[in-house]
């Protein structure tokens, strides 16, 4: 039987909210913002050290020799961790201290972008950045987990608004701090690692101040197989995406090794997660059809989401010659419309118990934008491309959270972790698979663009490719000769655009799936410290009625 240690409150006096309390009253909302602040900065520093690469990842990877797929590993090796360990994170939230848990995941991501800025080769730099990810991964399931621990679904959704902000904030703050610090000469890309350090130490003293939730204390048996199953086959898929069509063809018995071994691998987790005693997903959460539906929305999403935040830097820096820093500043109208529509719709949320109008609509304007972005070239007029963004912005963030949120509200006390983390863990494996799909997909586009460019400009067009030495690498833009920077430019510009118009499928699924989601209103309920629920007056009228 589990047992707890008495609530504590924040500063040692007033309980939290959702905790027992000796007064029932629950917390004011400068008390919540006081607990929250910490965490809040925690989930900044993850968001930040995703998005504060994207301006500088042409630059990093020119630096360091690689070519499209270093590119894309660099990314898809964080999405990777994060994806494979936000599960494990999550089942751990139900044994351990959530507190503890969250402040190791910030010592991890800060051990790993101190080394992350040291690194001397491609490889060295995406083994940091699986460290990274798996600091990454526990921020972020921690976040939502916690914020659910501390506070009422029906009060949740303003709260989720103001974690929705955070992401806003540092996705576009990411960019252009990590542009600003890739055009300082006395800087240099690898400050765009180590500047996140001191944001992590802070989160880590406020949180310890500040975050007193109730310790559950059972007996711990952590799913280790599970975890390493579920690795292993999102791993190995990701690795046939990656070179399939590259270092081997398609249809070959390479791809069909990987792909029957990924099946098999996920095949076993299934069989470990049926019999372990503390599933690092348990089954039984898929019986609920809103979980399922969430879960499988949020995967889609995740394809959507990673996108519309990898691809164009390559598109602005690459297509357009912006510098990292202006390439941060042009993304701001798809940041402007996920700050608005996250928060936004927490609001209403709160205020009305209704979500499900929020993520259909975010399905339908996600789809559109990306739709739209898939006509974009190199000479597109920027402010169609602006508009195309903030409708892709505003879809984002009206699903995002709220696909948590909605399924939070359907789960008991014990499995919030779990629940929680397996929305997260779709939404991750989504945008992994999708950056390696995509990366892929626009490697194979760019270059067919660009022999059909080179074709037209003739032979002595590959003479002068060939001495201004590009080699099969991300190109150096200022060192090409005027015709065939033109042929480059028009061909990222083009690459992007078709992995927007492929994106734009999956984000139309993710609106079908969201049709067929229950709509249950928001719960007016708190956690206790003993894992049950304190329902409130409405819901006892409504009990005195049915008798």
């Amino acid at each position: 039987m589990a047992t707890t240690t008495p609530a504590t409150g924040v500063r040692g006096g007033s309980a939290r909210p959702g905790d027992t309390t000796t007064t029932g009253a629950p917390m004011t909302h400068r008390q919540i913002m006081e607990a929250l602040s910490g965490l809040l900065l925690g989930m900044f520093v993850a968001i930040l050290s995703s998005t504060i690469v994207s301006n500088a990842l042409p630059q990093i990877i020119t630096d360091l020799g690689g070519g499209q797929s270093a590119y894309t590993w660099v990314v898809t090796a964080a999405l990777l961790a994060m994806t494979a360990t936000t599960p494990l994170w999550g089942k751990l939230a139900d044994l351990f201290s959530k507190k503890l848990l969250v402040q190791i995941a910030l010592v991890i991501y800060v051990a790993g972008s101190v080394v992350a800025g040291l690194s001397q080769s491609t490889g060295m730099l995406i083994a940091c950045r699986v460290v990274q990810g798996i600091g990454v991964g526990g921020l972020t399931a921690l976040s939502q987990i916690i914020l659910a621990a501390m506070i009422a679904p029906r009060e949740r959704g303003r709260y989720s608004g103001y974690l929705g902000a955070t992401f806003a904030v540092a996705t576009v703050g990411g960019p252009l701090l990590g542009g600003v610090i890739t055009d300082t000469d006395w800087l240099g890309w690898r400050w765009c690692f180590y500047v996140g350090v001191p944001f992590a130490i802070i989160a880590l003293i406020v949180l310890q101040k500040t975050l007193n939730l109730p310790v559950v204390k059972r007996q711990v048996k952590v799913d280790w197989a599970g975890a390493f199953f579920i690795s292993a086959a999102v791993s190995l898929l990701l690795v046939w995406v990656t070179f399939a069509g590259d270092k081997y063809d398609w249809m070959s018995w390479q791809t069909a090794a990987m792909v029957l071994g990924s099946i098999a691998l996920g095949g076993i987790f299934v069989l470990v997660e049926s019999k372990a005693s503390e599933p690092i997903i348990p089954l039984r959460l898929f019986r609920n059809r809103t979980i399922t539906l969430a879960s499988l929305a949020s995967l889609f999403v995740g394809v959507a989401m990673f996108a519309g935040t990898v691809f164009f830097s390559q598109y602005f820096q690459l297509a357009r010659n912006e510098s990292p820093t202006m390439s941060g500043v042009l993304t701001i109208p798809m940041i402007a419309g996920l700050f608005v529509s996250s928060t936004v719709s927490g609001l209403i949320i709160t205020k009305t118990g209704k979500w499900k109008a929020w993520l259909v609509s975010g399905g339908a304007l996600a789809a559109g934008g990306l739709g739209m972005l898939g006509t974009i070239r190199y000479d597109t007029t920027y402010w169609h491309i602006a508009i195309f963004m903030a409708v892709l912005g505003l879809g984002l963030g009206m699903m995002m959270q709220n696909l948590v949120l909605c399924t939070q509200n359907q789960v008991d006390p014990a499995d919030l972790g779990a629940a929680s983390s397996v929305v997260t863990f779709f939404r991750s494996l989504g945008g992994a698979v999708g950056v390696s799909a995509l990366g892929a997909v626009m490697a194979h586009r760019v270059t067919d663009y660009v022999k059909e460019g080179m074709a037209e400009l003739g032979p002595k067009a590959a003479a002068a490719m060939g001495q201004s030495g590009s080699g099969g690498g991300i190109p150096d833009m200022d060192k090409l000769p005027g015709p065939i920077r033109t042929v480059m430019e028009s061909a990222y510009g083009h690459g992007v655009g078709d992995v927007f118009l492929y994106s734009a499928p999956f984000a139309l699924l993710a609106f079908v799936v969201t049709l067929f989601i229950k709509e249950v209103a928001l719960k007016s309920s708190t956690v206790e410290a003993d894992g049950k629920t304190e329902e409130k007056a409405d819901e006892k009228v409504a009990e005195k009625a049915d008798a």
